[in-house]
């Protein structure tokens, strides 16, 4: 969005000359902020720049970030997203995915009825066999009683997990649901900073977490988060982002999942690299995000 990438440029003159050091820097842009508060486009751009801060900083001592943060580079398991495709859509692209080594898809649902959802979930798992993990996404479309309801038959489905089956930030609707449930329930990619994961973690709103790096504050947002998560003994998954996300489920206690999409990779000199399902980060430099400045030129709209 055009006015993200202005407010990311109107906050360079109060970072420039500055020494770099991003947790510091990240505090007091935060402060700057205090009244209007650091949600939304705002929290959109203080995020941009902790996380360039932090791939700078990486990239003086000429190593990666897991590096930096004291890590050490390993494989993490990746599933792969499919949209809401209906039901031979959605199970023509897991299969694409299981093709490629991926060892878990997640899937749009939602449909009309709960009818829908599962021969949805049924014709992914006939396309991708009985191996390969199946999590779903309802992107918060139900209310806590109708969530409740279509769980009680989705609870026979073998999922690994459910996702915000109602708004993102109804902790006690998720709450209910998540106690009524067999299934695993799954939220937190909509969440602005730690404190929506305290109020979270207080009312038990969900049995795995999912951390979304621009939403959550960043890198150094990332790692309170995760910290929080293994204070509770809590997986915790990334949403989109999986070059950067993939280094930092590396330092994360209770990493569980990398959620990958290839979308960006017109526009990446390397993009994440992939094997057998797994994402490695072994070679990266920095956050691992390097653009390729001709495609960006040609793609530019």
């Amino acid at each position: 969005l055009k006015p993200t990438a202005e407010l990311i440029r109107n906050l360079a003159p109060l970072i420039t000359d500055e020494p770099l050091a991003p947790a510091e820097l990240e505090q007091r842009l935060a402060r700057r902020f205090r009244l209007l508060g650091t949600q939304g486009l705002v929290g959109m751009a203080l995020a941009a720049v902790d996380m360039a801060l932090w791939d700078a900083l990486a990239r003086r001592h000429g190593v990666s970030l897991v590096r930096l943060l004291g890590g050490t580079p390993r494989p993490i398991p990746a599933y792969g997203a499919v949209g809401f495709d209906g039901i031979a859509g959605s199970a023509k692209v897991a299969a694409d995915w299981a093709r490629r080594g991926f060892t878990g898809v997640k899937a749009k649902i939602g449909y009309p009825t709960v009818q829908d959802d599962v021969a949805t979930i049924r014709a992914i798992r006939e396309a991708v066999g009985p191996s390969v993990a199946i999590m779903v996404d309802y992107n918060q479309c139900l209310t806590p009683a109708a969530a409740a309801q279509r769980l009680r038959i989705l609870d026979d489905e073998g999922l690994t997990w459910v996702e915000e089956p109602t708004l993102a930030h109804d902790h006690a609707g998720h709450a209910r649901i998540a106690r009524d449930a067999r299934t695993p329930i799954q939220c937190g990619e909509n969440w602005w900073g730690t404190l929506d994961m305290q109020h979270a973690i207080a009312a038990e709103a969900s049995d795995f977490m999912m951390l979304d790096v621009m939403k959550i504050g960043g890198v150094t947002g990332w790692m309170r988060a995760a910290a929080l998560a293994h204070a509770h003994s809590i997986p915790i998954s990334s949403h989109l982002w999986p070059e950067l996300s993939a280094q930092l489920l590396c330092v994360t206690p209770t990493a569980h999942w990398l959620e990958y999409a290839d979308w960006w990779n017109p526009i990446l000199r390397e993009p994440l690299a992939i094997e057998s399902g797994m994402a490695r980060v072994e070679h990266a430099t920095g956050t691992g995000v390097a653009w390729n400045e001709s495609a960006i030129e040609r793609l530019a709209v």
